[in-house]
């Protein structure tokens, strides 16, 4: 095997800080780390999600990680003049180290909510998922279940599909709330917004896991999503 075929079955291998390290070596190795299939599996291990585009979202696999793995400072956001036709969600959910759910979800889809909540859902969330202000929820089917002993975290990007731009809303946040009376297990991040924004500062991106009142305090068992901004 010669040096160059040892470098690109072990590229892949490697996560992004190392993979760009490498690129700082030589310029050999920077030439070879530019390689944007291997910042595609760096992306399909953070952002599983993301990958099931035939296009990365962004202009290269490498932008879209040059982007979002470290945030320096406040993200800036610009106003927004969107509508849900042109957005989609990218919504990746992890227990421990394990990817329990990964979907891309058209923006329609998630602001048309659940039509038909599922039996065995407590009362109080069933009114509300039925009312008429009840828009941006996902049905999860099927289902999953979550043991209450491990940590879950998610990660959700949204993209607009007229372009290349991306912008990444919650990263790697823990579900480390669980409301019992509402059947809900929530994480959130700070957006950071535009100073033109008209909106005050400190806005949370918030998504909840809906979960069936079905009485077991070891484990819940996701039926739905919901995203809010507050």
């Amino acid at each position: 095997m010669s040096y160059e075929e040892i470098l690109k079955a072990v590229f892949p291998l490697l996560e992004g800080a190392d993979l760009a390290s490498c690129m700082a070596v030589c310029k050999q190795w920077r030439d070879m780390a530019q390689d944007d299939y291997f910042w595609k599996c760096v992306c399909a291990r953070r952002w599983p999600s993301i990958c099931k585009r035939r296009d990365p979202p962004t202009v290269t696999y490498y932008k879209l990680y040059q982007t979002f793995y470290k945030r320096q400072g406040r993200q800036i956001l610009l106003p927004p003049r969107l509508s849900f036709d042109n957005l989609e969600f990218f919504i990746d959910i992890w227990t421990e180290d394990r990817l329990i759910f990964s979907e891309v979800v058209p923006g329609p889809a998630l602001h048309t909510g659940i039509k038909s909540p599922p039996p065995g859902i407590c009362d109080r969330l069933r009114f509300q998922l039925e009312g008429p202000d009840c828009k941006m929820t996902l049905p999860v089917e099927p289902g999953f279940k979550v043991p209450l002993s491990e940590t879950v975290s998610v990660s959700v990007l949204v993209g607009r599909k007229d372009s290349n731009r991306v912008a990444c809303i919650i990263n790697k946040s823990i579900f480390d709330y669980i409301d019992r009376t509402s059947y809900r297990a929530m994480a959130f991040d700070y957006l950071g917004l535009s100073p033109a924004h008209p909106f005050v500062p400190g806005i949370r991106a918030w998504i909840s896991l809906l979960f069936m009142d079905d009485r077991n305090d070891s484990v819940i068992d996701v039926f739905g999503i919901e995203m809010d901004f507050l």
